[in-house]
């Protein structure tokens, strides 16, 4: 009893204040909320035409091979080293179709699908009194693309793009994203279009730009 006597006065003083200290958070680290690393972004777009330039051609003619504009979908993949800077592994796929122009007969239109691989650096600058949860950026990509038709129509050649957008965050863990992006694709060593029997026809030259505008929700986590 009389070490109960003793004892209690001390807990009722100590109780009130262990309790306090463990509703305070430990260390400033657990005030801040936790750095979100990784995103991923489906999205469905639009591309504009590409047209390839004809080697060799008649003096007083523009031949080309163009690749129709078309719809486009594909999905990226990236990871934050810093809170403002987004690295991306992005594909992209067009379905659509390839036809001459300025070249008598005009060979068939054929079916021609594009997949496109690009790694993007993307960079969110800081804008003095800019809303939290609205981020434009500028983008950088570099990668290949790959064409193959119905016929024998097959090439894999560099391409790249610069670009922009904007991440819109309704919360820390979903968004959506606005890109649109020029990228130029090169045609050099020269690309063969395979156009029917005995015929072939030889594009190249310098890069044939292509653009894009695309949107798609983003997760964040």
């Amino acid at each position: 009893m009389y070490a109960f006597a003793l004892v209690a006065p001390l807990l009722l003083i100590a109780l009130p204040a262990t309790l306090a200290a463990q509703d305070e958070p430990e260390s400033q680290e657990e005030q801040q909320p936790k750095f979100l690393q990784f995103e991923v972004t489906p999205f469905i777009g639009y591309r504009s035409s590409i047209s390839f330039p004809v080697s060799p051609y008649v003096t007083g003619t523009n031949p080309s091979v163009v690749i129709d504009a078309s719809p486009s979908y594909g999905i990226a993949f990236g990871i934050r080293p810093r809170d403002q800077d987004l690295v991306e592994l992005r594909w992209i796929r067009q379905d659509s179709s390839v036809e001459t122009r300025d070249i008598s007969p005009a060979p068939p239109r054929q079916r021609v699908v594009l997949n496109q691989f690009h790694m993007d650096c993307s960079h969110e600058p800081y804008i003095d009194q800019w809303p939290a949860w609205a981020k434009p950026y500028l983008l950088a990509s570099v990668g290949f693309t790959h064409g193959a038709s119905t016929t024998n129509i097959s090439y894999t050649r560099f391409s790249f793009g610069i670009g922009g957008g904007m991440r819109f965050f309704m919360s820390r863990h979903y968004g959506l994203k606005i890109q649109a992006e020029w990228v130029p694709i090169l045609a050099s060593p020269t690309v063969n279009f395979v156009c029917g029997a005995g015929c072939t026809i030889h594009v190249g030259g310098s890069a044939s730009s292509q653009g894009e505008v695309f949107v798609g929700p983003v997760m964040r986590f």
